[in-house]
């Protein structure tokens, strides 16, 4: 750290390098001071864009000697997620790791590991976390509002194609992973959260319907939480539709979809939804994302010494979740039960 700001490079210069370098020009307590990718051009064309006075960089093992840098932001392709995160704690430095920061069990697990041992702060990109919708479905269900959870559903439909922009990554098993791991655990993390436990057994089935992708594109999955709490959540590559992210819990005192409410505990005389005006997650562009208060969040945990609610270690148990999807799919629809070292 120096003039009392965290020096912060940003390895992987892609689409959701440039929301993330928004992020910490605008935190006054962080500072970029390296911008790298395998193509040194697309970092100078992000470093430009940005009108960022950095170093930049092709080699990420310059990055992980460079005494200026305390955090490392990796955002780069899905695959070398795991590898350079544990790369970057083994040097000592706090670590933001997009999602999902592994593609298979073994990858989880080191990089857990890695970071537990570095002893260094880190968080992963989890970003509806701070999806203002999903703050106060959190705050709703703290309160009371729909008394005992019994039901949560979270559905990501986003239909995507050739025409993407990382085409070539996310339709690929080695580089996207799966449905599930490379989109879908938007919704699988939103579930944790929301419903505050554990999935104890997950059971799924999956498509392919137009064939676009090396792995199923379509996926559905129904779960039982440690505390008796039923799951749902489904990931739609195919569906021909607006980007829609459902949200829908219920109670026994009441029912949350999306922005909508209906709580006699909080509305006695209620005859009809109560629409909360907030901004939902209704977009896949990552410049809607909440990505300032994903990393203001992460500056404040590394300034007063604590771990993030949505840590490496938290996010473990999500990517767990997501290959115990896979692989209920790989066995026809079986039961799998989840969790383990």
């Amino acid at each position: 750290m120096r003039n009392g700001k965290l020096g912060v490079a940003i390895h992987g210069a892609g689409w959701v390098a440039g929301a993330h370098a928004a992020g910490w020009q605008r935190n006054p307590h962080a500072e970029i001071v390296s911008i790298s990718d395998l193509d040194v051009r697309r970092a100078r064309a992000l470093a430009d864009r940005c009108q960022i006075a950095c170093a930049v960089r092709d080699d990420y093992g310059e990055v992980l000697g460079d005494e200026r840098v305390d955090v490392v932001d990796v955002c780069s392709p899905s695959h070398l997620h795991a590898e350079q995160g544990i790369a970057a704690a083994r040097a000592g430095k706090h670590v933001l790791v997009e999602k999902p920061m592994a593609l298979t069990a073994e990858e989880n697990r080191l990089l857990r590991d890695a970071v537990a041992e570095a002893g260094v702060k880190s968080l992963v990109g989890f970003v509806l976390r701070w999806n203002p919708a999903v703050e106060t479905i959190k705050s709703l269900l703290a309160g009371g509002a729909i008394g005992e959870l019994f039901y949560i559903e979270m559905d990501y439909w986003h239909g995507m194609g050739p025409a993407h922009h990382a085409w070539n990554l996310h339709s690929r098993k080695k580089t996207g992973g799966s449905a599930m791991l490379l989109a879908g655990c938007h919704a699988v993390d939103a579930l944790r959260w929301l419903a505050g436990d554990e999935v104890a057994e997950v059971s799924a089935f999956a498509n392919n319907q137009k064939g676009l992708f090396e792995y199923d594109a379509n996926v559905v999955a129904v779960m039982k939480f440690r505390n008796g709490v039923l799951g749902k959540t489904s990931v739609l590559f195919d569906c021909q539709m607006p980007y829609q992210f459902n949200m829908d819990l219920a109670g026994t005192e009441g029912t949350i979809r999306d922005n909508r409410v209906w709580s006699k505990k909080l509305f006695p005389g209620q005859t009809g939804w109560a629409t909360c005006p907030t901004i939902l997650p209704d977009s896949g562009d990552v410049h809607h994302h909440p990505f300032d208060a994903e990393i203001n969040h992460f500056v404040d945990c590394i300034r007063t010494d604590r771990q993030s609610h949505c840590s490496v270690a938290d996010a473990y148990h999500t990517h767990e979740l997501c290959l115990a999807i896979d692989r209920s799919i790989e066995s026809g629809g079986s039961p799998v039960a989840v969790g383990g070292a």
